[in-house]
């Protein structure tokens, strides 16, 4: 329903903020991390968001990227994961390291999140790694510049992965690596680079 709001920062306090967009006052609910990186109160912001709705509540999720936002929902999509868990273990990890534990089935990191267990942790890498396999097979892949490196280098396979994690097509992120000179980057700053060519 709302893809973002963008409007002056009214209230920022534990656990969410109030943005005032045309008069109207709405309450986020953000994680501790996302809501000390924004500005001064009375500031304009541009939060993405997500609308929940229950049959007795309905409440706004805000997130500074796209890349949190995907995080969230597919944390969401986890047995056993609600909203609140979704957004502690955002204030505790980056969506990039978080992609990089799921694909590289680093349980000890993963298990260290608030709320989150061991069978928890085994739980997410498993779910998550079978989403991907499903988006892979019902897609149409093209042979095309990325697979040939692939081929040829681990650490890239291993950020494509971590890419998709976050919900990204294989189309999207070949196009995001085109330009990247990927020989001298760790898995991690792969991520992040194509990340934030993704965003552009």
């Amino acid at each position: 329903m709302y893809a973002y709001l963008k409007g002056s920062l009214e209230v920022k306090t534990k656990g969410y903020i109030v943005v005032e967009a045309n008069g109207i006052g709405y309450k986020i609910f953000m994680s501790e991390t996302a809501i000390e990186k924004l500005g001064e109160i009375g500031q304009m912001v541009k939060i993405h968001t997500y609308l929940r709705v229950r049959e007795d509540d309905m409440s706004l999720y805000g997130f500074l990227t796209n890349e949190e936002l995907r995080m969230f929902e597919l944390l969401l999509s986890v047995s056993g994961i609600g909203a609140k868990s979704a957004i502690s273990i955002l204030s505790n990890i980056s969506p990039s390291a978080f992609a990089l534990a799921v694909i590289s089935n680093d349980i000890a990191k993963i298990k260290a999140l608030p709320g989150i267990g061991p069978k928890g942790a085994q739980r997410i890498i498993l779910e998550l790694k079978d989403k991907i396999k499903k988006e892979e097979t019902s897609e149409e892949i093209e042979t095309g510049t990325l697979e040939k490196i692939e081929e040829t280098n681990e650490k890239v396979r291993e950020a494509i992965s971590a890419l998709q994690v976050l919900g990204y097509s294989r189309k999207e992120i070949e196009k995001a690596f085109e330009k990247v000179e990927k020989e001298n980057l760790s898995v991690e700053e792969m991520v992040k680079v194509g990340l934030k060519n993704l965003a552009r």
